[in-house]
């Protein structure tokens, strides 16, 4: 567990660090691949020793060698939260295996594949929806695209509930943003939409109420400290992206205890 616990540490920062380079570039139209990554102040080509996870940050202490310009806290933030969310699927699904609690159809490594590539989706959309307010198509279809091969391969849920989830989670808030006339947004439909194909029927809707829950709480914590006003609009991709994670790991628990809750 120890080696497996290291690896996906290790895994986390290098996918952050790539991470990054999506959050910044996918928003404003540019390849995630050419050029090469470099200074956003002065353009400077970075050498190798700038692009180590974390660390180049805490050596350059936050600031370009060449032109002394500010580099965002953002980066080491989301390699280290890409590390540490990486750890706890890794943690979760290992115990669940232990415990026996797996499904016994699910293919574990690719159980861990689905969920570590879902998080960074997710990490990516809730970071470039807090900043640019759109969950961009290009990170959408790569959510999908990844559903398409990672699902089957998993098998800790059946296609039926997959597709079922999709169309639940992206049915609902279509018809919330038909009802609002537009405060649903379309970036945020169609990554409901992609997130129920990995979660499947019903632990997505476990997802999505937590994410509204997340959002109403935020939002109603702005407006009571007058940071926002009671009609001005908020991000939905972070609160539904933090309710999508939750019921990856804790979605048939959560589960379980509401039907127990409920008597059910």
């Amino acid at each position: 567990m120890f080696c497996g616990g290291l690896g996906a540490v290790v895994f986390g920062l290098v996918a952050g660090s790539f991470l990054n380079v999506v959050i910044y570039r996918l928003p404003r139209g540019e390849s995630i691949i050419r050029p090469p990554s470099s200074c956003p102040e002065c353009g400077a080509r970075l050498a190798w020793f700038e692009l180590v996870p974390v660390l180049s940050y805490l050596f350059l202490r936050g600031r370009c060698r060449r032109c002394g310009g500010r580099i965002s806290l953002r980066y080491p933030a989301v390699e280290a939260l890409t590390a540490g969310l990486f750890l706890t699927v890794y943690l979760m699904y290992e115990t669940q295996l232990r415990g026996g609690l797996f499904p016994p159809a699910a293919h574990f490594g690719w159980t861990l594949a689905k969920g570590v590539f879902l998080t960074g989706g997710l990490i990516a959309a809730a970071f470039i929806d807090a900043e640019h307010r759109i969950i961009p198509n290009r990170l959408v279809l790569a959510l999908f695209g990844g559903a398409v091969v990672l699902v089957p391969l998993a098998g800790d849920i059946g296609l039926g509930s997959a597709v079922l989830g999709g169309l639940a989670a992206g049915g609902l808030l279509l018809l919330l943003a038909l009802l609002s006339k537009g405060g649903m947004g379309g970036g945020d439909i169609k990554f409901a939409a992609v997130c129920g194909l990995y979660l499947g029927w019903p632990a997505v809707m476990i997802g999505l109420f937590l994410g509204a829950l997340c959002g109403s709480l935020f939002g109603l914590a702005l407006v009571l400290t007058k940071r926002r006003r009671r009609r001005e609009p908020i991000p939905f991709g972070p609160h539904l992206a933090a309710g999508f994670f939750v019921a990856l790991l804790w979605g048939e628990e959560l589960l379980r205890w509401y039907k127990g809750l409920a008597g059910m």
